[in-house]
C-alpha cells in the first residue's frame, strides 16, 4: 500500500521527534481493516438499476464455505456513511451460491472516509442458531458514490439550485433557474451546461450562468420540452426529471448537480409530456 513507506519511516523516527518534517503531525494510521468471516465472502456493487434510485446499492454475498446458511438482515457499515437500519429479506445460500442483496446507504460524511467498510449480515444457521456478522465488503462502488455525493454537497455548500415559477405554454414549460449563495464562501459559481431527461429537453437562456463573488442571486429563464414521444420510452423510463447542471465553484472541476424538481413542478412536466405527446 502507498502508506507503508510512511509507516516504516514513522517507526525509524520514533523517540526522535512526534513530527515529522518541519513541524507538521504525524500522518494518521490507516483504519484497521475487517477480519475475515470463514465461509462468506461479499462485495458492495451500484447496479444499472441503483443508479435510478436514491441512497440504494447491493451487496453481493457469496457461500464459500461447506454448508448452507440463511441471510435474513443486510446493513452497510461504513465511517462515511450515517448508519441506517437493516434491510429485512431472506436469501438462502448454498455453497457456491452469490445473491446481490439490495440494500440502502445513509448521508454521506464528507469529513470521513468509507473505509473500513463492511456489510452487517444476520445469518441463520442449519441448526436455528443466530448470527449477527460484521463481513469485509470488496468493491469500490461506494467510494465512487461517496465522492460524488460530496461534490454535490461542496457545490451546494457555496450556492443553492432552485427550479422556479413554472408555468404551462402550448408545447413547453418555463420558468427560472436561480442560484443563491449559501453562506460566506465568495467563489464565482457558475452553471456551464444542463443536460436533458430521457424524455424531456431543457433549454438555459444565456450560459453559462455565473452567480460572482459579492453576488447573493442570480437567474435565467428555463424552457422545458419533449425530447421524445415514443410510448416505449415514455413508459419505461426512470428518470424523467433528471436534468444534471454541470456547475464550477471558483477554479475547480465540473461538478454534475441535479436539478431540484418537486412533486407540482413534476405534474406540470407530466401534463406537458400528455398535451404535446
Amino acid at each position: 500500500m502507498r502508506r507503508t513507506p510512511v509507516l516504516v519511516l514513522a517507526l525509524l523516527c520514533a523517540g526522535c521527534s512526534g513530527t515529522t518534517g518541519a513541524g507538521s503531525p504525524a500522518p494518521a494510521p490507516p483504519p484497521p481493516a475487517v477480519p475475515p468471516v470463514p465461509g462468506i465472502e461479499a462485495e458492495v456493487v451500484r447496479m444499472r438499476t441503483d443508479v435510478t434510485v436514491d441512497g440504494q446499492v447491493h451487496v453481493r454475498v457469496t457461500d464459500t464455505g461447506d454448508e448452507p446458511f440463511t441471510v435474513t438482515g443486510v446493513a452497510l457499515d461504513s465511517p462515511g456513511f450515517a448508519p441506517l437500519p437493516a434491510t429485512a429479506l431472506t436469501a438462502e445460500f448454498e455453497p457456491g451460491r452469490t445473491i446481490a442483496l439490495r440494500t440502502s446507504y445513509g448521508e454521506p460524511d464528507c469529513a470521513a472516509q468509507v473505509a473500513p467498510l463492511a456489510a452487517r449480515l444476520t445469518v441463520v444457521r442449519p441448526d436455528g442458531a443466530v448470527q449477527e456478522l460484521r463481513v469485509p465488503l470488496a468493491g469500490d462502488d461506494l467510494d465512487v458514490v461517496h465522492r460524488e455525493e460530496c461534490a454535490v454537497a461542496g457545490v451546494l455548500a457555496v450556492a443553492g439550485v432552485e427550479l422556479t415559477g413554472l408555468a404551462a405554454r402550448e408545447e413547453a414549460v418555463t420558468g427560472s433557474l436561480v442560484l443563491t449563495r449559501s453562506g460566506d464562501d465568495d467563489r464565482a459559481v457558475t452553471v456551464v451546461d444542463a443536460r436533458r431527461s430521457v424524455v424531456l429537453d431543457v433549454a438555459v437562456d444565456g450560459l453559462p450562468l455565473g452567480l460572482g463573488p459579492g453576488e447573493r442571486r442570480v437567474e435565467a429563464g428555463v424552457e422545458f420540452t419533449p425530447a421524445s414521444c415514443e410510448p416505449h420510452v415514455l413508459a419505461e423510463t426512470k428518470q424523467p426529471f433528471v436534468f444534471p447542471l454541470s456547475v464550477v465553484v471558483g477554479d475547480g472541476e465540473p461538478v454534475a448537480v441535479p436539478l431540484p424538481v418537486d412533486q407540482a413542478q413534476q405534474a406540470l412536466l407530466w401534463d406537458l409530456l400528455e398535451r404535446v405527446c
